[in-house]
C-alpha cells in the first residue's frame, strides 16, 4: 500500500443531523473531547446556557443557542484523520444541510430516547438515503427517562424504512439507567451515576451493581437478538439498508466512546465522487475538489470569506496551483485552513476526505471543482424549492452598494435564494426553507454589512423549476413567473391545489422541485 493509499484509508468523513434538540451539539462536543480538540465542553442549556457551544462561531447561534450554520472540525483519534461536519440544528436550514451531505461519506442520526423520530429528523434522513450513504443512529439521553429501546428500533424502521442493528443496549433507563452492553464485544459499561462516569467490566462479574431483574431483561434482549434480529453486515451498511444502533448520553459522557470506536471501525473511508467524467476515485494520483460551502464574515474584523472545499482525489499542498475548471483560471493555493470554530490553522497538506477552507474574493460558487491535470467537473449541486418567500427593500438608498454586496454573498453562501422579475423590474424577491432565515438574514444585513432592510413576506409556498418554453400566466390567481440568478424561469404558487391546476392547463410545462435538472438562462420563447 502506497503513503497516499494508507493515508486516504485512514480517513472519515461525516455529518450529524438531527432534530433540534436531540442532543447533537453536545455529542459532537464529546466527539472533540475524545478527539483532543478540546479540553471542556461548553454545558449547552438550551436558549438559557451561559458557556456557548464550541462548535457555533456566529453571534446569533451564540445568543439564541442554536445552530444556523454548518461547521467543518478535525481531529485525530486512535489513527484516524476525523473530518466532522456538524449541520444546523434547527429545522429552517435543511438547504446548508443537504450541501454539507454531498461532502460527508456517511451520517451519524442522533434520536432522542424519549422522542424518538421526530419531523426534522425524516426530512434530513430522507436526503441521506438519497445519496445511499451509511447511517448510523445514536439514540441520546439514556440517563432520562424515555422510551422502550424495542419500540424506539421499531419506530425507526417503520418510519424511515431502514432495518436497524443494536451494537450495544441499555441495561435500564432514567433514574435506573445501570449501562449498556456491547454486543459485539461481549463487555459491559456500567455508569456511576454518581461521579458521572462510566467503568468497563465483564456482565459476570457486576454483583450487586446490576439487580438479578435487569440482568435477566437483558438476557431476554440477547436471546430475543440472536433469534429474530437482523445479521449485521457491513455491506449493507456501506449500501445505506441498515443502520447500526448505539444508545447512550451525550451529556452524561457515557456511550459516547464505545459508539466513535465502533464508528470509526466501520464507517467508510471517502468514497468516489460523480463527475461529467464518471467516478473519481479518491486514489488518483491527482489532486481534485469541489466547494460545497461558502461562508462570509467568519471573522467579521477582517470581513473575509472562505470556500470550502472537500478533497475528492490525490494529495494536496499549500501553495499547488490548481485549474478554477468553471473559469478556466490556473490559481495558486498559498492560504488552505482547516478549522474548529472560529479557530484556524494553516494546511501544509491534506487528502482525499479532508475539507479544507480558501479565503475567496468571489471567484467560488458552490458545485465549482478545483483540479490538478486534466479538467474535469463535479456533478449534483442543485438548488431546492424555498417554502417561504418575501420581497426584500433597502430601507436607506445611500446604503445601496452594501445592500448589494450582502444580497450577493449571501445568496451565494446559500442562505437565501434571490429571484427576479420576468421583465427586468426593480423588485427583489427571497426564497428560504424557513422563516427563521429571514430573521438571520435581517441580522448579517445589519451587523455585517450595516444595512437595514425590509422584509415583506408573500403567500407563496413552493417553487418549482421550468423545463422548456413557459407562457405567460396572464392572471392566473396564486401564481407567478420569476427568474433565479441564473435566469432560469422559476414558477411560484401559494398551494399544491394551484400548482395542480397549473399543471392541467399548461402540460407542456415542466416543473422540478430543484435545479439540477434544468440548464441555464432559459429564457422566454
Amino acid at each position: 500500500m502506497t503513503s497516499l493509499e494508507q493515508k486516504i484509508k485512514q480517513g472519515r468523513t461525516f455529518a450529524i443531523i438531527s432534530h433540534p434538540d436531540a442532543g447533537k451539539t453536545t455529542l459532537t462536543e464529546k466527539l472533540l473531547l475524545f478527539g483532543g480538540a478540546i479540553r471542556e465542553a461548553g454545558a449547552v442549556k438550551a436558549r438559557r446556557q451561559q458557556a456557548h457551544a464550541r462548535s457555533d462561531w456566529m453571534a446569533i447561534e451564540q445568543q439564541r443557542g442554536i445552530s444556523v450554520t454548518s461547521t467543518v472540525l478535525q481531529f485525530f483519534y486512535n489513527g484516524y484523520r476525523v473530518n466532522l461536519l456538524d449541520t444546523p440544528g434547527h429545522q429552517d436550514f435543511s438547504e446548508d444541510t443537504y450541501r454539507t451531505l454531498l461532502a460527508a461519506d456517511s451520517a451519524v442520526m442522533v434520536i432522542d430516547a424519549a422522542k424518538g423520530v421526530e419531523p426534522q429528523t425524516i426530512k434530513l434522513f430522507e436526503v441521506a438515503a438519497k445519496r445511499h450513504i451509511p447511517v448510523f443512529t445514536f439514540i441520546n439521553k439514556l440517563d432520562r427517562e424515555g422510551k422502550d429501546p424495542w419500540d424506539l428500533l421499531q419506530e425507526i424502521e417503520r418510519v424511515l424504512g431502514i432495518q436497524t442493528f443494536p451494537m450495544n443496549w441499555p441495561v435500564g433507563m432514567g433514574l435506573d439507567f445501570r449501562g449498556i452492553y456491547d454486543v459485539r464485544q461481549g463487555y459491559f459499561e456500567y455508569f456511576d451515576r454518581e461521579h458521572q462516569a462510566y467503568e468497563r467490566m465483564d456482565f459476570n462479574a457486576l454483583g450487586d451493581k446490576v439487580p438479578e431483574d435487569q440482568r435477566q431483561e437483558l438476557r431476554d434482549a440477547l436471546e430475543l437478538m440472536a433469534e429474530a434480529g437482523e445479521t449485521f453486515a457491513a455491506e449493507r451498511v456501506n449500501e445505506g439498508q441498515l443502520s447500526p444502533v448505539f444508545f447512550g448520553s451525550a451529556i452524561a459522557n457515557f456511550g459516547v466512546q464505545n459508539f466513535l470506536d465502533t464508528f470509526l471501525e466501520l464507517a467508510p473511508p471517502p468514497t468516489p465522487r460523480m463527475s461529467q467524467q464518471g467516478p473519481v476515485p479518491p486514489k488518483s494520483p491527482h489532486f481534485s475538489g469541489f466547494v460545497f460551502k461558502i461562508q462570509a464574515n467568519m471573522n467579521p474584523q477582517h470581513r473575509d470569506r472562505i470556500a470550502f472545499v472537500r478533497i475528492a482525489s490525490g494529495r494536496f499542498e499549500r501553495g499547488m496551483a490548481v485549474t478554477h475548471v468553471r473559469t478556466q483560471r490556473v490559481i495558486r493555493l498559498n492560504q488552505p485552513q482547516q478549522f474548529l470554530a472560529q479557530d484556524r490553522f494553516i494546511v501544509e497538506e491534506a487528502y482525499a476526505g479532508d475539507v479544507i477552507g480558501l479565503h475567496d474574493a468571489g471567484l467560488f460558487h458552490i458545485g465549482d471543482t478545483l483540479t490538478e491535470g486534466s479538467a474535469f467537473e463535479f456533478t449534483g449541486f442543485p438548488r431546492f424549492s424555498p417554502e417561504h418567500f418575501a420581497e426584500v427593500e433597502l430601507k436607506y438608498a445611500l446604503k445601496h452598494k452594501q445592500y448589494q454586496r450582502g444580497l450577493k454573498e449571501l445568496t451565494e453562501e446559500g442562505l437565501i435564494q434571490v429571484f427576479h422579475p420576468t421583465d427586468n423590474g426593480p423588485q427583489v424577491f427571497l426564497g428560504v426553507v424557513g422563516p427563521l432565515q429571514f430573521e438571520v438574514l435581517e441580522y448579517r444585513m445589519k451587523n455585517e454589512y450595516g444595512v437595514d432592510v425590509n422584509i415583506r413576506p408573500l403567500p407563496y409556498t413552493m417553487a418549482r423549476w421550468i423545463d422548456g418554453p413557459w407562457p405567460e400566466l396572464g392572471r392566473f390567481d396564486r401564481a407567478t413567473i420569476l427568474l433565479d440568478t441564473e435566469n432560469r424561469p422559476v414558477l411560484l404558487v401559494e398551494d399544491p391545489y394551484t400548482l395542480a391546476r397549473l399543471q392541467e392547463k399548461v402540460p407542456s410545462m415542466h416543473l422540478y422541485e430543484s435545479s439540477d435538472h434544468i440548464p441555464e438562462a432559459i429564457h422566454t420563447p
